[in-house]
């Protein structure tokens, strides 16, 4: 606790200071107008778009470039920030996403993300099993983001302990408009460009366009962590026949990613910038080509009114590890469907929404053995060659059929009642086609089938303020990797691994606070029968394996607030997290009592934006108390403190028809040596992933009309 007071008061001084700056500015600026705080109005509710006051759950939605301009987007934790329950461990690993957890659902993770459902323009990333590969995620075409902070099953279904939607940026309001960013620093370099337009007809609705590139290319803050990476985006809206439709299309291309993975407590003291040096040995790395395209439809009304989406993906991936080389050819498809409709009863105003969600994935998984490094042998009978013997052949398939109702009763903008209940099936079925000489067969199939309902109650104190609480649940199925992955090598399915069940009472109030301020206030508890947990299996580094704790429970308090002084912006989030096992043992030894590891129990982030002019400073400040590593609660990662600077121009100096905003930049301005992202139950002692170190960044943004 020291060191969080001690960060504290790093992080208070910082924020009175930029409150101060703002303060002058704003008499400076006083002449130039006021500027208020609007209702915030969300979509991620399975809805048409609604006012967060009206909705019993916690949800925040953020602008990120609106509020913190010029914004680098090297990760997703830049578009995250600040939203209180939301936590992001960047690893620093060009193999591996970010982990991002929402109330501590999703913590887990080993790769990609785990127990939240993520979304871009309603159209689910997560696959019907709960995993989300975030790598293809185009950054620079978020305009928002949306975030169900809480169990939301009753509308989202399999591994929705949070949910998470990327809203595209609007497009220009002329018939084409483009701009381009260049960045460089902390070896990383960064080209992006986008253009965009709105056609006019007089015949009809408007349509819109948007397309989206970049191309990253890094040497790491890490040895052995080098990267290129091309990313992009596609949107087109329009009418067709009353109904509006979108048309979405995304790639994605990283021939080089190198895997430098964790490090031990004395490594990461020693230097951050170390690598394992099994991962250099054993080439650990991926490359992954990734394409997916995707239409929706909304007809009627936000009152009435029929919504339809569909998409289909591909994805391959070659990614050696140090215990093997794995080789995945994926198939994903899906679709949803719903409607709302509306009526007036005795005063009262019924609203009824009802959908349906299909879903499936289909792998080709082949492992072979590594042997990078390895002599000839009968593993490894090629001479040169870093891939062996084939030591896995099978297809693993995923199908997931869901269908919820909600209903709302109430009187308008005064009090809200709210129902809802859904219906989930999703099914394993691996088929093993390498059968080995002592007839070892992997094949198997499994189902699993829950039902969660979620009863909310809305209250509007004042037009601009509401009290919300809910009762909710969610489930959360092992993925099939997990289930396929058994420490003691038994063939098939784990028919022991049973999936997570979470029941969560919340209350919050949120809203504004004249027209300068917005808060958001919320309190839960959640209690979770069956935890994922993971850990490594013995003698094969970087296999994971996973096992249920029996009983889990979740406390914590979630608060932000963002006020406007003068032409200034500032913000603060806070979360505070009491995660503890109730009733968990392995192999004879009880974990009652222990913290859930890889979470921080109080975390805090802040902001400040001031502007003279055209000109404008923003200085962020993180910090987290410290996080354990293991079940067993004997070893943790530091606190640490986060402080990073930016300024320059928000909207450039015209030359002609361009426009021209440098901005210039400095992340982790103290230098801190901490470990940003932590490796669950990690074997070898390698827990920690490093922050990365004090990085000066420098960019130019160039727009044209």
């Amino acid at each position: 606790m020291g060191a969080l007071r001690a960060a504290c008061r790093v992080a208070t001084s910082v924020c009175l200071v930029a409150a101060s700056s703002t303060a002058l500015l704003a008499q400076r600026d006083t002449a130039r107008g006021t500027t208020t705080i609007d209702e915030v109005r969300v979509r991620i509710a399975r809805d048409a778009e609604r006012s967060v006051l009206d909705l019993p759950f916690a949800i925040s939605r953020v602008s990120p470039d609106s509020l913190r301009p010029q914004l680098r987007r090297a990760n997703v934790g830049d578009l995250l920030f600040a939203i209180p329950g939301v936590q992001v461990q960047t690893r620093n690993n060009p193999t591996q996403d970010a982990r991002i957890a929402v109330r501590g659902f999703g913590a887990r993770s080993a790769f990609g993300v785990r127990g939240v459902k993520v979304l871009r323009d309603g159209i689910p990333i997560t696959l019907p099993d709960g995993q989300t590969p975030m790598d293809w995620l185009d950054l620079e075409s978020v305009g928002s983001v949306e975030a169900i902070r809480g169990t939301a099953a009753a509308l989202y279904g399999n591994a929705a302990g949070g949910v998470l939607d990327f809203r595209t940026r609007d497009a220009a309001t002329t018939p084409a408009a483009a701009h381009a960013r260049v960045w460089d620093g902390g070896g990383a370099r960064r080209a992006q460009a986008l253009a965009s337009g709105t056609l006019e007809s007089a015949r009809g609705p408007s349509r819109t366009w948007l397309a989206s590139v970049a191309h990253t290319r890094t040497d790491g803050p890490r040895m052995y962590a080098r990267q290129e990476a091309t990313s992009a985006f596609v949107r087109g809206e329009g009418s067709v026949g009353g109904a509006r439709i979108r048309l979405y299309g995304s790639a994605f291309d990283m021939p080089l990613a190198e895997n430098p993975g964790a490090l031990t407590a004395g490594e990461l003291a020693r230097d951050v910038r170390l690598a394992d040096s099994l991962s250099v040995a054993r080439g650990a790395s991926k490359t992954v080509r990734h394409a997916q395209l995707g239409v929706s439809a909304e007809q009627g009304t936000a009152d009435d009114g029929l919504a339809i989406a569909a998409w289909a993906g591909a994805r391959e991936l070659d990614n050696p590890l140090p215990f093997a080389v794995v080789n995945v050819d994926r198939r994903n498809m899906g679709m949803w469907v719903r409607g709302t409709s509306t009526s007036q009863l005795r005063g009262l105003t019924a609203r009824m929404s009802a959908g349906i969600d299909i879903q499936s994935v289909n792998d080709d998984r082949r492992n072979f053995e590594n042997c990078v490094g390895q002599a000839t042998s009968a593993r490894c009978p090629t001479a040169g060659s870093d891939r062996g013997r084939l030591r896995l052949d099978q297809r693993e398939v995923v199908q997931s059929e869901g269908a919820f109702v909600r209903y709302e009763i109430g009187l308008p903008r005064t009090l809200e009642a709210s129902v809802a209940l859904r219906w989930d099936q999703i099914r394993f079925r691996v088929t093993d086609r390498f059968v080995t000489t002592t007839d070892r067969d992997d094949s198997g199939e499994e189902g699993q089938t829950a039902v969660n309902p979620m009863l909310g109650l809305t209250w509007r104190v004042r037009p601009s303020l509401s009290v919300y609480s809910n009762l909710s649940s969610a489930f959360e199925t092992p993925t099939v990797t997990e289930l396929t992955t058994q420490a003691d090598g038994t063939a098939g399915l784990n028919a022991v691994l049973k999936p997570q069940r979470t029941r969560t009472l919340e209350a919050g109030v949120r809203g504004l606070l004249g027209t300068r301020t917005w808060l958001d206030v919320a309190l839960f508890e959640a209690r979770s029968l069956d935890e994922l947990v993971p850990f490594d299996v013995p003698n094969a580094p970087g296999r994971r394996a996973f096992r249920n704790a029996g009983r889990t429970s979740r406390r914590g308090l979630e608060a932000s607030a963002r006020t406007l002084v003068g032409r200034g912006d500032i913000g603060v989030s806070y979360t505070g997290s009491r995660f503890r096992f109730v009733d968990y043992e392995v192999s004879g030894t009880r974990f009652d009592g222990n913290v859930v590891p890889g979470i921080p129990s109080h975390q805090l982030q802040a902001w400040s934006t001031w502007r003279v002019q055209r000109w404008f400073v923003t200085t962020d400040v993180a910090l987290a108390s410290s996080v354990s590593v293991n079940d067993a609660a004997t070893e943790r990662a530091d606190g640490w403190t986060l402080v990073g600077l930016r300024g320059g121009l928000e909207n450039g100096a015209s030359i002609g028809r361009w426009s021209v905003a440098p901005v210039f930049g400095v992340e982790n301005l103290l230098d801190s040596r901490y470990a940003s992202a932590v490796l669950i139950n990690a074997t070898r002692g390698r827990f920690y992933e490093p922050a990365a170190p004090r990085t000066f960044f420098a960019g130019l943004r160039m727009d044209v009309r």
